[in-house]
């Protein structure tokens, strides 16, 4: 449906404009496959931290170093790439008019799901930083392959589209 201003146009005016939407388009899913690949590369190194992390003695140097890194990488890399994933992820689902697709149904639980993990690693910063893990070595070398599962299952839904 075009809008008010679109029906005013000539043609010449309204393909330029459909050109210029289509390379926003395009620039915003560039945009959302960074902001993926960032939130990814955080959701899997964070959880590695924490195998690390676990071997330090509380209140030791090496312990006050893996919060300092926990911390920096939650707030300056994994927060905002999650956040433009989503912003991105959204609007390209909106200007592609895939909402009623199922393969994006699929892609939006799996990734609801990949966000709780990260509220669950940001929990877990939270609690190495007060020193009160209670979780062992071995708990985050098993949790640190849900993210990899999830985002297997993503891009097998958005390239391959099975439904």
């Amino acid at each position: 449906m075009p809008t008010t201003a679109e029906m005013f146009l000539d043609c010449e005016d309204k393909s330029a404009l459909a050109r210029e939407r289509d390379t926003m388009y395009e620039w915003i899913k560039a945009l959302h496959v960074i902001a993926v690949i960032a939130w990814m590369a955080g959701m899997l190194y964070l959880p590695r931290l924490f195998v690390y992390h676990c071997e330090a003695e509380a209140g030791s140097k090496q312990s006050e170093t893996f919060k300092v890194m926990e911390r920096r990488l939650l707030r300056a890399i994994v927060n905002p790439a999650m956040i433009v994933t989503w912003l991105a992820g959204l609007y390209l689902a909106w200007a592609g008019h895939w909402f009623s697709a199922g393969w994006l149904h699929g892609k939006l639980l799996l990734v609801l799901v990949l966000s709780g993990v990260h509220g669950f690693f940001s929990r877990c910063v939270k609690d190495f930083n007060a020193d009160r893990n209670l979780r062992s070595q071995k708990f985050y070398r098993i949790i640190n392959e849900v993210p990899t599962l999830l985002m297997i299952g993503i891009v097998v839904l958005v390239v391959v589209k099975p439904f």
